[in-house]
């Protein structure tokens, strides 16, 4: 998650969700009745997932701030699945590799970005080829600060994780749809891997029906994760509630409603922004800050299994219903 400052206010606790899906059922006044929900499909490899996790935010990744020799050792752990799971890089690109630099201008000057790289890689569709899914998550966290390592186990191993595992299931069962699966740099630094994606798009704009980001999803005290975006698009909420039918964890939609009192609106604290900027369509997984969040404690043994799973699981879910869509 996305911080313009180190000292960023946390994400809301007090938010005020539209609705909640149970286990199934919907909470809510306006929600449509849904008959009992059978036991949700389990698709997804547990052991790689939380392997994958501990790997991105060990001590050796150093943190994976932009630009820093963790971020290039996170960078090739990232291709190195990608190759493992026969992703293709975009159509005319050469590797998955998307280069780019900029510079962050502030009171204490200017510090210059030269070297950042987005990791994009490909599954082609059968059918509908030239219209594209995306899946994202960003890899860079906050490196080393005063002698401690920030590790970024939920913020953000935990979506690249999630990420490799809906690749590795949409690799195995090719999709209608094209799907790039998008690991960006620089999102601590103010989305600015999300934002050269967008300027510089290996598809156009146009033919990207959705971007589904995921940004701190392995953790919550009280098992929640939220859907974020569904406030720009209603269907959104029937895809969601169709994914989250029989998953063994709460569902709330909401953060999507700038100015509405008690909710954070969370459209630009990651990189779902630069798209919903662009006019893409976007939903945004990801639960509200815990007490490591942006701290050195963001550590893997402190990730509750059975909820990542099943977060992983709901994305996974999401992602094939919307590709089964026209």
């Amino acid at each position: 998650m996305t911080s313009l400052g180190f000292g960023r206010a946390r994400r809301g606790a007090a938010a005020l969700a539209v609705c909640a899906i149970l286990a199934g059922g919907w909470i809510g006044a306006a929600a449509p009745a849904q008959p009992a929900a059978a036991a949700a499909p389990h698709r997804i490899d547990a052991d790689r997932l939380f392997s994958d996790v501990s790997a991105l935010s060990a001590p050796t990744m150093e943190g994976r701030r932009t630009g820093t020799a963790g971020n290039k050792l996170a960078q090739q752990f990232i291709i190195e699945r990608f190759r493992e799971l026969k992703l293709q890089p975009p159509a005319g690109w050469t590797d998955f590799a998307q280069k780019f630099s900029f510079v962050l201008s502030g009171r204490g000057g200017s510090v210059a970005y030269p070297d950042a790289t987005n990791l994009v890689g490909m599954v082609a569709g059968t059918s509908s080829p030239e219209q594209f899914l995306i899946v994202s998550a960003h890899y860079d966290h906050l490196g080393q600060r005063n002698g401690q390592t920030y590790r970024g186990a939920d913020d953000n191993a935990s979506g690249v994780a999630a990420l490799l595992q809906v690749a590795a299931y949409v690799a195995a069962h090719p999709p209608r749809h094209s799907v790039l699966f998008a690991a960006f740099d620089a999102e601590e630094e103010g989305l600015q891997g999300a934002k050269h994606f967008v300027k510089h798009p290996p598809v156009d704009l146009n033919r990207i029906a959705l971007v589904v980001n995921l940004d701190m999803v392995s953790r919550n005290d009280k098992g929640v994760i939220f859907a974020s975006g569904t406030a720009f698009d209603p269907l959104l909420k029937d895809l969601v509630g169709k994914a989250a039918a029989g998953r063994q964890l709460t569902v709330k939609l909401g953060h999507d409603r700038r100015g509405v009192a008690g909710e954070d609106d969370w459209t630009q604290q990651s990189d779902q922004g630069a798209f919903h900027d662009a006019g893409v369509k976007t939903l945004y997984f990801g639960v509200e800050d815990h007490a490591d969040y942006h701290k050195p404690s963001d550590t893997a043994d402190k990730i509750p299994r059975p909820f990542y799973d099943e977060v992983v699981e709901l994305v996974l879910q999401t992602v094939l219903d919307a590709d089964a869509l026209p």
